[in-house]
């Protein structure tokens, strides 16, 4: 595909592991994000606060949000975002969490496809 037939949408994969220090510090942030949105219906918002208030990855997925990290971006707009935030059992030594590890997709710089043709 040529330069000009190149989409110009771009899917951008993150994943983040947090390790949480201070639970009741990310609760207390999340439901202050939450009271500073004056669009946030009143019915939204009581679901929102006991759901921050229960678990602390939804706390931190009220606190994410993927505008915040492209909006200073410059030539980008946010098209289409979602997430999600679950506890998971983390060992750093566990070959699982090698970051490195090829997981059977293209590298980014396309390596994979030139070495496979």
């Amino acid at each position: 595909m040529s330069t000009r037939e190149t989409s110009r949408f771009v899917r951008l994969r993150v994943e983040l592991v947090l390790e949480v220090d201070d639970q009741d510090a990310v609760t207390k942030a999340a439901l202050r994000r939450i009271a500073a949105d004056a669009t946030m219906p009143a019915d939204e918002r009581t679901h929102a606060e006991a759901a921050v208030t229960e678990d602390t990855a939804e706390a931190l997925a009220y606190l994410v949000d993927p505008f915040d990290l492209v909006s200073e971006v410059p030539g980008v707009e946010l098209a289409q975002a979602s997430w999600s935030s679950e506890h998971i059992e983390y060992d750093p030594d566990s070959p699982e969490w090698d970051l490195d590890e090829d997981d059977g997709e293209e590298d980014f710089d396309g390596e994979e496809a030139e070495r496979a043709g």
